[in-house]
């Protein structure tokens, strides 16, 4: 299936564990999805593919037009 491996997997999982040791230190559970979007987006347009700054910050903004999470939305409760 083209240059899909387990490689592959486990080199992005590791990346990924590395990152939320080196930057994040403590992820709740609840938010975990949010910070693996977060990763994907990076891993995925990241300067070993090709990619600019100005061509990543141009996805950015465009993945993120019409969208808002509100802060009691994203703990469940009333602020």
């Amino acid at each position: 299936r083209g240059d899909v491996t387990t490689n592959r997997a486990e080199g992005y999982f590791s990346l990924f564990k590395k990152g939320m040791r080196g930057i994040y230190q403590h992820c709740n559970e609840r938010h975990l999805h949010r910070y693996l979007a977060e990763f994907d987006f990076r891993y995925n347009n990241r300067e070993a593919l090709g990619v600019t700054d100005s061509e990543r910050t141009n996805r950015a903004l465009k993945g993120a037009k019409g969208k808002r999470i509100m802060y009691r939305d994203s703990f469940g409760t009333a602020v």
